[in-house]
C-alpha cells in the first residue's frame, strides 16, 4: 500500500482568524423556548447574509454601534438585521500572544453562550476558544471562529 500523504501542521501563530457571523435559526429556536420577557415579540429575519469578519488587533468588541460610543464595534450587530437582544459591548475577543483568543462578557444584558450551551460563560472571565467554536449573542446571533492559513 501507499504511505499516506503527510499530515499538514497546525497554523502557525500568525494564521488569519475569521469571525463567520450569522442569523441562526436553531439558537434562535432555544432563545425562544426558554420564554423570556422580550419573547414574543422576536421574529427571526427574513434576510440575514452571512458576513466574514477577520479578527485583527488585541480585542475585537462584539455588540452595537451607538451614538454614545467614540468608535463602533468590530463586530457591529446592529447592521441589517439588526440583533435586539445584543449589548452596545456584548462580549470581547482578546488576542493571545500564542494565537489564540479568549472570549469575555463584559456584563452584557442578555448573556453569551459557546457552542450550543444554554449555560451562559461568566462574566469578566476568559474563556478559551479555538476553531470552528460557535459564539451565540442576542436572539439570533452565532459568530463560528475559523482559523486558517495567513494571506
Amino acid at each position: 500500500p501507499a504511505p499516506a500523504p503527510p499530515v499538514p501542521p497546525p497554523p502557525a501563530a500568525g494564521a488569519a482568524w475569521t469571525a463567520v457571523v450569522t442569523a441562526d435559526r436553531a439558537y434562535f429556536n432555544t432563545v425562544i423556548a426558554e420564554e423570556g420577557p422580550d419573547s414574543a415579540s422576536l421574529s427571526f429575519p427574513p434576510y440575514a447574509p452571512e458576513r466574514r469578519i477577520p479578527l485583527t488587533g488585541a480585542q475585537i468588541r462584539i455588540g452595537r454601534r451607538s451614538s454614545a460610543q467614540p468608535s463602533p464595534p468590530e463586530i457591529d450587530l446592529r447592521e441589517p438585521p439588526e440583533d435586539p437582544g445584543v449589548s452596545h459591548v456584548h462580549a470581547v475577543l482578546l488576542a493571545k500572544p500564542d494565537g489564540t483568543w479568549t472570549l469575555v462578557d463584559p456584563g452584557s444584558t442578555n448573556r453569551t453562550c459557546v457552542n450550543g450551551s444554554t449555560d451562559p460563560i461568566p462574566y469578566n472571565v476568559e474563556v478559551p476558544v479555538a476553531d470552528g467554536d460557535r459564539i451565540h449573542v442576542g436572539a439570533w446571533t452565532t459568530i463560528t471562529l475559523t482559523r486558517g492559513e495567513a494571506t
